[in-house]
């Protein structure tokens, strides 16, 4: 049964998710300067844009003296995702109005997860707007604060800043390789990319990669059978744990 907002599990885990995602945006800002954006410019990526994954696609692009049409690229491709989330979330919050366009800018994966880990209508609404909209708020307020920090630090190359932006995607698309197939992949993606470096303008190798995955997904690299894949990135609702008989108690658990 619906429950007060304080109590709501859907809006607890929301909340937690938010903080902890949110705190994630000090790294973005402190790379996004390293990587020659402006403090106004990073602020205007983590508002317009709102999906780590892109935003950090992008400023890798941009450290390595590639074209803004590459980098924008690249974002857009692995924004791709959001796009099926808002498909799945439209059918399941039925969002009217303004809210329709606000829950397609929130739609991420962590907002996606908190909402589908919920079986009432009611939560699934509200893990959905705490999730997202705490992120948004958060994501964006330590971007600044990461922003500041980075301007302080003077010269990226100092202190090895320069390739942090890779290093940062890179960890936020380790805990997506959930099945050998996306492993496979990556795999053959990041070969593909590697000879392509020495011989295409900086930022296309990426879209080789994705050309290369599509390939591969076309024809016919076929899903596992347990359905793992790219997923959210957070499991907010593990498996419960078994009951088990209090001494003094009657027994609540399965009968043998």
């Amino acid at each position: 049964m619906p429950t007060t907002l304080r109590q709501s599990p859907g809006a607890r885990v929301g909340l937690s998710i938010a903080v902890a995602t949110g705190l994630y945006g000090i790294s973005f800002g402190a790379l996004s300067v390293a990587s020659g954006l402006t403090l106004w410019q990073t602020s205007a990526l983590s508002l317009l844009l709102f999906s780590g994954g892109s935003q950090f696609a992008f400023i890798g692009v941009v450290a390595g003296a590639g074209t803004p049409v590459a980098a924008a690229g690249a974002a857009a491709l692995l924004g791709i995702r959001n796009a099926v989330y808002g498909m799945q979330l439209n059918a399941l919050l039925h969002p009217r109005g303004w809210r329709r366009l606000a829950a397609a800018h929130v739609t991420i994966d962590e907002s996606l997860a908190t909402s589908t880990g919920q079986s009432d209508p009611v939560e699934q609404k509200r893990g959905f707007w705490v999730a997202g909209v705490g992120i948004f708020v958060l994501w964006n307020a330590f971007t600044l604060v990461g922003a500041l920090a980075g301007d302080a630090l003077g010269d990226p190359k100092q202190w090895g800043l320069d390739g942090a932006a890779v290093a940062a995607f890179l960890g936020l698309l380790w805990p997506r390789l959930r099945s050998r197939e996306a492993g496979a992949i990556a795999v053959v993606c990041a070969l593909a990319t590697v000879l392509a470096v020495p011989v295409v303008p900086p930022g296309v190798p990426i879209l080789v990669a994705a050309v290369v995955a599509g390939a591969i997904g076309w024809f016919g690299f076929r899903r596992g059978p347990e359905g793992e894949g790219l997923e959210p990135d957070i499991d907010p609702y593990p498996a419960p744990r078994p009951q088990t008989d209090r001494p003094g108690e009657p027994g609540t658990g399965a009968v043998s």
